[in-house]
């Protein structure tokens, strides 16, 4: 690591920050500027924070940077940069670094002065952080001196002060969220590590140093260096997956003003994992880095399968849907002026940028499938079978998503359908076995409820291509009953119901079963999640009664609150086998030969199945708009979904039995 605690003459000054309007919009409108007031909203400050010192290292000067979450939702961000300006800035007459921290669009990264290339909001980030938090305190090392100021929702406290000397430069800001801004104040530790570590990889050589000092947190401290850079990224996304080949593909090349870096490995699933970044933004709806590399990508593989005869003369040229089968990639480019679709940075829009990483990853791979000829069989190879699977599935496609199929015209006779045919008011209810479907299907409102019934458990499609998917009369009945089609051929406007809710029993099969249907909807039908129509619905887990008092309960927590609110003494647990009766209890009463006793026992009942309900029951708790607990299924985290189900749904054990392991203590309710 570079000695950064020289005291060093700052060239970076005043005359590097351009203003461009007021900060007053901020509160008002928090939405426009962070995304929301959730808790998306709450960590996007940490990471315009944390981007200025990624921008310090991307520009040569700095090498690390330590987030520590401190104490009364404190967040600490250290650089050792080359510290914030605080001389006089001539447009405002205030220190640059009060500018900085209290304009909207102040910053080095307008006018060419401070960066060449940059992340975060493009200079509203400190000051956006600023204006929605309670307090804030910068405190900058420049110079051989300590220079601080403190903040109150934006506002100075007092004027920019030196308060000592120091031997080192960078910049401290430490800030707590808004409350009365916030929905949600408490800071998600996994969220910040995957967050920090994915910037370790995308900022080559850069450490990041990430510790939890929260009282009555258990102390946790991480640090962060990969000098593979992006590499190394590829590297730990498939470390749950087997390689079709060994050595990973790699290139680090500057063209004109732009660094193009890119990283592949093929790896034995049917899955698609990857990934584009734009001054390590991550953007996921890609743009024309995404579309350079997919050109490049296909091009080189059908000229190398060509030229070796690898695909017979008579064989179509390989697509760029074969290609993706199994792949993991990285796409990242640092570039000056980035043009970005939407405030969220979603796609990259530069249309240079896409000859730049077709030139450079064509050639470099065109390379490396030269001088690797086992690992471009073994692609090749891949891609074919890919191919292979394309053409069975679209025959299997083409014989059970007819037309009149997808119209409505061929439902499933298990799907009892509701009346109404405008589907924002449409929800669809997918049940397990015909108990609880026929429960749901008597206490469901017609009007606007479908129930879907399944006959045990659905094939696990982390593993299966499309046409032994379609081939499987569970899914095939799904696929038809939302209308929509699957995969690249989905269409969201042809979607039968904007809910779509996973109803399971509340046991270890349940869970099972609704695991297997959320890979299901993640891997197939990724944009219904993204656009938020699946829900999980929350059935009670106990029935709590005292003397005509009864209660439903979805949790341990509230049926303890419950059970001392009531103060009486629990009598007897009762519970219901398969067949609905009741279990005789440990004392040889059974819950009939209880009945007669003091209007002050309490009586708990377990719902371990909702077929045990009536239809009545199950309506009041689970299905009635006016009452019930929905889940919505979302993924703020592509990376750490995709891991999520390689481990949980994947072929090897060794992962799988950790993951258990090391969350193990934070399921409830486990029924062995």
């Amino acid at each position: 690591m570079a000695d950064k605690n020289k005291i060093q003459k700052s060239t970076y000054t005043a005359e590097n920050i351009t203003v461009l309007e007021g900060l007053d919009p901020v509160r008002k409108r928090p939405g426009m500027y962070i995304g929301s007031t959730s808790t998306t909203g709450l960590h996007h400050l940490i990471w315009e924070v944390v981007d200025n010192g990624i921008d310090e290292a991307m520009a040569g000067h700095a090498d690390q940077i330590n987030l520590t979450l401190l104490d009364n939702g404190m967040i600490e961000v250290e650089d050792n940069g080359r510290g914030i300006p605080v001389d006089m800035h001539k447009q405002t007459k205030k220190s640059a670094l009060e500018t900085i921290m209290t304009t909207l669009h102040a910053g080095g990264k307008f006018g060419g002065g401070g960066y060449k290339v940059s992340s975060g909001l493009h200079g509203v980030g400190v000051s956006v952080v600023n204006a929605l938090s309670e307090y804030m305190k910068a405190e900058v090392h420049l110079n051989g001196k300590i220079w601080v100021q403190e903040y109150k929702i934006g506002i100075p406290k007092a004027k920019v002060k030196a308060i000592g000397t120091t031997k080192k430069n960078g910049t401290i800001i430490t800030f707590k969220p808004d409350p009365t801004i916030f929905s949600e104040t408490n800071f998600d530790w996994g969220k910040i590590l995957d967050r920090m570590r994915q910037q370790a990889y995308l900022t080559k050589g850069i450490t990041i140093i990430l510790e939890d000092k929260r009282h009555g947190h258990r102390p946790k401290k991480f640090k962060f260096h990969f000098e593979g850079g992006v590499k190394a990224y590829i590297k730990a996304l498939n470390q749950y997956s087997t390689p079709k080949h060994e050595t990973i593909f790699y290139v680090d090349k500057d063209i004109e003003d732009t660094k193009v870096e890119v990283s592949l490995q093929y790896n034995d699933g049917y899955n698609e994992e990857v990934f584009s970044f734009a001054n390590n933004i991550h953007n996921p709806e890609g743009g024309t880095h995404m579309s350079g590399f997919r050109s490049a990508l296909t091009k080189t593989i059908n000229s190398y399968a060509r030229e070796k005869k690898l695909l017979k003369e008579k064989e179509e040229n390989l697509t760029g849907d074969d290609t993706k089968e199994g792949l993991t990639a990285i796409v990242s480019v640092k570039l000056r002026e980035p043009q970005f679709e939407g405030q969220t940075k979603s796609k990259l829009g530069n249309a240079e940028i896409k000859t730049y990483v077709e030139q450079i990853f064509g050639e470099s791979f065109g390379i490396f499938l030269e001088e690797h000829p086992k690992e471009a069989e073994a692609i090749i190879g891949k891609c074919a079978l890919a191919a292979q699977a394309r053409i069975a599935a679209r025959t299997a496609r083409a014989s059970i998503l007819r037309k009149g199929a997808l119209d409505g015209m061929t439902l499933p006779g298990k799907l009892a359908d509701c009346s109404s045919r405008k589907m924002e008011e449409c929800e669809l209810y997918i049940v397990e076995g015909d108990s609880a479907g026929g429960s749901a299907k008597q206490g469901r409102d017609r009007k606007f409820q479908a129930i879907l019934p399944l006959r045990g458990k659905i094939l696990n499609v982390e593993r299966a291509r499309l046409d032994k998917m379609l081939a499987n009369n569970e899914i095939k009945n799904l696929v038809i009953a939302l209308g929509t089609n699957i995969d690249e051929q989905l269409d969201v406007e042809k979607l039968r119901y904007s809910r779509v809710i996973i109803m399971t029993d509340a046991d270890v099969d349940g869970s099972h079963i609704r695991t297997l249907l959320l890979t299901l909807f993640y891997r197939h039908f990724k944009l219904l999640v993204e656009n938020g129509n699946i829900y999980i619905a929350q059935p009670p887990l106990y029935q709590i009664k005292q003397g005509k008092e009864s209660f439903w309960v979805y949790n341990e927590d509230e049926k303890n609150k419950i059970i001392k609110k009531l103060g009486g003494e629990v009598e007897e647990v009762q519970e219901t086998d398969e067949d609905g009766e009741l279990v005789r209890l440990e004392d040889g009463e059974t819950a009939e030969e209880t009945k007669a006793k003091s209007s002050t026992k309490i009586s708990i009942q377990r719902y371990k199945g909702l077929g045990e309900m009536n239809p009545d029951q199950l309506w009041e708790t689970t299905m009635n708009p006016e009452n019930r607990s929905l889940l919505k299924v979302t993924v703020e985290d592509a990376a750490r979904a995709d891991e999520t189900f390689d481990i949980l749904m994947g072929t090897d054990v060794v992962p799988r039995r950790k993951f258990i392991q090391a969350n193990a203590a934070n399921v409830q309710n486990l029924d062995i």
